[in-house]
């Protein structure tokens, strides 16, 4: 590791430790992941409770870097906005995209759209690595392309797409709340870095 380098990981390991509002976010979403992962379901008061803190720093804060209360909200809805087609085309629950509105809240618009990214990359290679493992990469990609056809096929008869119209058996659910958070958590690394 380079000296810059160096300063750089210290400097991630410092903002996380006393910049109170990047540890909060971190420990909300290992609670998030603990509860996906145990029961696939993220608690409404983890998210509600989450995002209301992120509005109360925002409003609270007083320090430049904060982004203020507009902040905290604009990125909860970029969040928010950037997820729900995914919910709405039954390819991702409630509790997720409420996860990464909450998220949202925390970084502000401009870095949210940003860890969407990480976080959807992040999901992509847990499905790959969760396929891989069970031995069932096949079945993972024609349910793809079988997804994918319905959804064209739904638009382009004017129905409503939906990404369970596909009959082909599922390989497995995978809770993407532990996506969320590894994508984030990779965001902030990447960002304190400087390499986004």
């Amino acid at each position: 590791m380079t000296s810059s380098e160096l300063s750089a990981a210290s400097e991630l390991v410092a903002a996380v430790f006393t910049e109170p509002r990047s540890l909060i976010l971190l420990l909300l979403l290992l609670a998030a992941s603990i509860c996906d992962l145990r029961t696939r379901r993220i608690p409404n008061r983890l998210t509600f409770g989450g995002i209301t803190l992120a509005l109360l720093y925002g409003l609270l804060a007083h320090h430049p870097h904060s982004g203020g209360f507009f902040s905290a909200l604009g990125g909860m809805a970029v969040g928010l906005a950037l997820m729900l087609p995914l919910y709405l085309l039954h390819a991702m629950g409630a509790g997720d995209v409420k996860l990464m509105a909450m998220v949202g809240a925390f970084l502000g618009p401009e870095a949210t759209w940003q860890a969407v990214i990480f976080v959807f990359i992040a999901g992509g290679l847990a499905a790959l690595a969760y396929a891989l493992w069970h031995g069932v990469i096949g079945q993972l990609l024609r349910n793809t392309v079988q997804a994918v056809e319905a959804v064209v096929g739904s638009v382009a008869a004017g129905i409503r797409p939906d990404a369970r119209a596909s009959t082909a058996p599922s390989v497995g659910r995978l809770p993407y709340g532990v996506s969320i958070a590894l994508g984030t958590f990779a965001f902030l690394v990447a960002r304190q870095f400087t390499w986004v």
